[in-house]
């Protein structure tokens, strides 16, 4: 099988051979016709011009053959620039032939399409008679057919010049094009064989370095996707790992006779079983995401209705832990078609989210607005602020921030994918969401993480 150079190279040679070839026979062609009509009318004019001297010198066509007579008797000297006349017809004013070489005979009358095609003879203003050329093959002298030749020649050698020229721009232009090719093509079996490091390089801004750029960032993003799976799969074994390794540790002692089978032991294995349970209902949750499977059952609601029944949930967390719970509602709101479950459980996670990492004496603040023709909804908390590296991936799926927001023994964590299921089932209802966080210097109030929904409106 031919590779895309080869037939690159066999095409641009094609075309050149071609257009070489269209150009030499044309060429060839004209330049001989030309010629030929040049020495033509040359001829033509110098028989003409022999003409008029001999009537302007006997005042009469009498004998005008005696001209063309005399140039052929031995001894004649016509000069360099004499050739024999091609054959013509020599008419009076009224087309009676008076002298021929060709076709006519003597007093015959030509008719006025055989005299269109001749050149009118004057002398005073006054037309004596008409030259008409009679088309015959051209025969010329030695030096001519020479001439012709040689230019026909030359004009062979550029064509083969252009043809070898087309075959060296050819192969240049072929491996030029080919090239970045050949490095995509390297490059993707690297990647299917698992380096997925891989990038070529960008020389141009054409569709061939549009191709290479979407490439690599095709495979970066593999490469991040393939590390983010296998970082989500060491965080979910993590996970897992913790609440059974405590129920398996407290039914062991139990069993064991370590610890006594009291209330307070059975409550700990109950929590982790339970804290396992949310977190296996949690993936189950993504993966029908992901799959596009996840059910939602649309209804016409109030925002404000929405967003009055999520705060007097967590009315008691936030008086437990000394947090004032704000609301914020511009009304009035146009309706929006939500699921309310999956759409409360959005607003569940990002709370639980603001509650876990707001201070005690800190504030949350839960707004709704109307901007254009959407509905925005907001969590805001006055917890540590984050980074704009953090704030771009904090929706991924166990994605830890830094120190300052992570969960540790003082503060109770979820199971890392709460974030991530408020995006997913926010864009099932055709949302957006994003973050925004200021970090600000030590010892002034943090304005903490604001978790942004927005809506489309119920049209």
């Amino acid at each position: 099988m031919r590779s895309i150079s080869s037939k690159l190279i066999i095409a641009f040679l094609s075309i050149g051979i071609v257009s070489v070839a269209i150009i030499f026979i044309t060429a060839r062609w004209n330049t001989r016709a030309e010629f030929i009509e040049f020495l033509s009318d040359q001829n033509q004019t110098d028989v003409i011009t022999q003409l008029t001297e001999y009537h302007l010198a006997n005042g009469t066509w009498g004998k005008v053959e005696t001209i063309f007579i005399q140039q052929r008797q031995p001894g004649y000297n016509p000069g360099q620039n004499y050739r024999p006349p091609q054959p013509f017809t020599l008419t009076d004013e009224n087309g009676v032939v008076l002298f021929t070489n060709g076709k006519y005979k003597l007093g015959e009358k030509l008719s006025e399409s055989d005299l269109k095609i001749g050149t009118p003879i004057t002398e005073n203003g006054k037309v004596i008679g008409i030259y008409v050329p009679l088309r015959m093959p051209f025969e010329g002298r030695p030096r001519e057919l020479e001439f012709i030749e040689r230019t026909n020649l030359t004009l062979l050698y550029g064509a083969l010049i252009g043809a070898v020229l087309a075959l060296f721009l050819g192969i240049l232009i072929s491996r030029t094009l080919t090239r970045p090719i050949r490095e995509l093509t390297q490059a993707t079996h690297a990647v299917s064989q698992g380096d997925l490091s891989q990038q070529v390089p960008v020389r141009t801004n054409d569709e061939l370095g549009e191709l290479g750029r979407a490439f690599n960032r095709m495979s970066a993003e593999l490469s991040r996707s393939i590390n983010a799976r296998k970082q989500m799969t060491a965080d979910i074994a993590h996970e897992l790992r913790t609440p059974l390794s405590l129920i398996l540790g407290h039914a062991e002692a139990v069993h064991d006779g370590v610890l006594s089978p009291t209330r307070e032991n059975f409550e700990i294995i109950r929590e982790e079983a339970t804290r396992l349970e949310h977190l296996v209902n949690d993936l189950r949750t993504l993966s029908l995401a992901d799959a596009g499977e996840l059910t939602i059952n649309l209804q016409i609601i109030e925002p404000e209705r929405l967003i009055h029944e999520v705060a007097a949930l967590y009315q008691y967390e936030t008086q437990r832990k000394n947090i004032s719970l704000d609301l914020d509602i511009a009304s009035p709101l146009p309706t929006i078609e939500v699921d309310p479950g999956r759409m409360t459980q959005v607003l569940t996670n990002i709370l639980d989210n603001a509650t876990r990492h707001t201070p005690e004496g800190g504030h949350i603040l839960l707004s709704a607005k109307q901007v254009d023709n959407q509905v925005q909804l907001s969590v805001q908390d006055s917890g540590p602020g984050l980074k704009a590296e953090d704030l771009e991936r904090i929706f991924e799926r166990f994605y830890r921030t830094d120190s300052s927001r992570q969960r540790d023994g003082a503060v109770p964590g979820g199971s890392g994918l709460g974030l991530a299921i408020a995006k997913s089932m926010v864009q099932a209802h055709s949302g957006q969401i994003s973050a925004e966080s200021d970090i600000v210097p030590a010892g002034e109030a943090d304005k903490g993480l604001k978790i942004i929904i927005t809506l489309p409106k119920k049209s």
